[in-house]
C-alpha cells in the first residue's frame, strides 16, 4: 500500500480491477484506493501472475503493507503474507502485522482470554460486539492470522437482521415505534477536520473583524464576461469568487505581514502568496493551496482555482496541497449559501483567513443628494492576535474592500 503524504497512515481499497490468477503487465491498473482526502489508482510495478490478494474491496490497510503478490506461478508467497512469521532456508522472515484503524491512526490488536482460549480481535470489532451483545467466541475471524475484524461483526449483525423474529417478539413490536436517535461513526476526514478545528481554537488568540464592500464594479465585470461568453467569444469564465481572490492577493502584497505563518516562536512571512481555498465536497471540507498565486494573472488564477476545486471533489487532489502549511492565507466563501456574516476559523499556522459572505442591498448616498440601495458583500477577517494587532488587521481588511470597489476588468484582461 503506497504512502500518500506524511500524515497518511491508512488507505481504503475501493475496487480491485484484477483477480488472483490474472496475468498482468507493468503499468496495468491493479486497484483503486483512497485516503481520508483523495483517491488514487495503483498500477502494477512488475509483469507476472497475481499469486494472491490479501485484502478485499472496502478493507482499510496501513500504508507500506503488502496487499498482493505478483510473480511466477509456483513461487512461494509465504514471506509476503501479512501477519505471519515463518522460516526460510536462510533466515526468519516476519511480515508486518496488519492493524485495523480505530481512529485516524492504526490501532493495536486486542487479545481476549476466554475459556476456549485466546482470541485476537480489533478494538473496533470488540467494541461493536460488546455493544450488540455478540459472543466473540462464536465469531470466525477473517483478518490476518484469524483475527476478528469489524467486518466479521457487521456480517453477524446483517445475518441477525435477516432472521425472522420469534412470535413473541413480533407481537411485542406490533405497535408503532420509532428510534429516538441514530449513531453514525465519524469518517476519517471528519475526525481530522474536528481535530484541526479544536486545535485551532485551543491554540490561538482568534479575533474577527467584519466589513462590507460595494460590489457594483465586480458585478458589472461578471455581467460583461457572461455577455461575451454568450456571444461566442473564447474568454475565461471568471467568477465573482475569482475576482475577490484576485483582490485579496493584491491586498496581501501591500500587507505582507498577513501573508504569514506563526509557528509559535517566530513569524514566517512569505515572498509569494500561496492561496488556500476552502472547498465543500461530499467527503467534507478541503482547503487546497494554489501555490505562487501571487505571480498569476486573473485568468490563470481563475483556472487554477477551478482545477483545485474539481480535483478535491473528484478525490484526486495532491495530499501535500491540503496541508495547512501549504497555503500562506485562506479564503472561504459562504456567499452561495446566503450567509450574511460568520466567524471563519484559522487554518493554523496561518495567521489570518477571510470569510466571504453573500451580497445584500443597503441604503447609500448615490451623490447629488440622491439616496438608493447598492449591492454590498460582507467580508469577515479572522486573525491570530498573537501575530497581528487589530490596527494592521483592520487596514488590511480595508485594503481588500478598496480593491473590490475599484476593480477594473478591462485592465486585467
Amino acid at each position: 500500500m503506497p504512502k500518500q503524504g506524511q500524515s497518511v497512515e491508512t488507505c481504503v481499497i475501493t475496487t480491485w480491477f484484477k483477480h488472483k490468477g490474472d496475468y498482468v503487465k507493468t503499468g496495468d491498473l491493479l486497484c483503486s484506493y483512497e485516503t481520508d482526502k483523495a483517491s488514487f489508482d495503483l498500477e502494477s510495478p512488475a509483469e507476472g501472475t497475481i499469486l494472491d490478494i490479501f485484502f478485499n474491496d472496502g478493507d482499510e490497510v496501513p500504508v507500506l503493507t503488502a496487499i498482493a503478490v505478483i510473480g511466477a506461478e509456483g513461487e512461494d508467497i509465504k514471506p509476503f503474507i501479512p501477519g505471519t512469521t515463518h522460516k526460510t532456508t536462510n533466515e526468519a522472515v516476519t511480515t508486518p502485522q496488519i492493524q485495523e484503524p480505530l481512529s485516524s491512526s492504526p490501532a493495536e490488536t486486542t487479545t481476549v482470554a476466554t475459556p476456549e482460549g485466546k482470541i485476537k480481535i480489533s478494538p473496533r470489532a470488540r467494541n461493536l460486539a460488546l455493544k450488540e451483545k455478540i459472543d466473540i467466541t462464536k465469531i470466525k475471524g477473517t483478518g490476518p492470522g484469524g483475527r476478528i475484524i469489524i467486518r466479521d461483526v457487521e456480517n453477524i449483525l446483517k445475518t441477525r437482521a435477516q432472521e425472522p423474529e420469534p412470535r413473541a417478539a413480533q407481537l411485542l413490536h406490533a405497535e408503532p415505534s420509532y428510534a429516538e436517535y441514530t449513531d453514525k461513526p465519524l469518517s476519517n476526514i471528519r475526525k481530522i477536520i474536528a481535530g484541526a478545528m479544536h486545535a485551532s481554537l485551543q491554540n490561538s488568540a482568534q479575533l474577527t473583524h467584519h466589513m462590507s464592500a460595494d460590489v457594483r464594479k465586480i458585478l458589472e465585470a461578471r455581467k460583461k464576461i457572461k455577455e461575451e461568453i454568450q456571444a461566442g467569444k473564447k474568454i475565461s469564465d471568471i467568477t465573482l469568487n475569482d475576482m475577490i481572490c484576485y483582490c485579496v492577493i493584491k491586498a496581501l502584497k501591500k500587507f505582507p505581514e498577513v501573508n504569514s505563518h506563526f509557528p509559535g516562536d517566530r513569524i514566517r512571512t512569505f515572498t509569494d502568496v500561496h492561496l488556500g481555498l476552502a472547498v465543500d465536497t461530499p467527503r467534507g471540507l478541503m482547503v487546497p493551496a494554489i501555490r505562487n498565486a501571487g505571480s498569476m494573472s486573473l485568468q490563470v488564477l481563475s483556472g487554477k482555482l477551478k482545477e483545485a476545486a474539481e480535483a478535491c471533489r473528484r478525490g484526486s487532489i495532491d495530499p501535500e496541497l491540503l496541508k495547512s502549511t501549504a497555503a500562506s492565507f485562506t479564503v472561504t466563501n459562504l456567499g452561495a449559501y446566503g450567509v450574511e456574516m460568520f466567524t471563519p476559523v484559522l487554518n493554523l499556522p496561518q495567521v489570518a483567513i477571510l470569510g466571504v459572505c453573500t451580497i445584500i442591498h443597503r441604503p447609500a448616498d448615490l451623490g447629488n443628494g440622491v439616496m438608493g440601495f447598492i449591492p454590498v458583500i460582507g467580508l469577515s477577517l479572522t486573525y491570530d492576535h498573537r501575530a497581528i494587532d487589530g490596527g494592521p488587521a483592520t487596514l488590511f481588511l480595508k485594503e481588500i474592500k478598496e480593491q473590490i470597489e475599484t476593480f477594473n476588468l478591462p485592465t486585467l484582461l
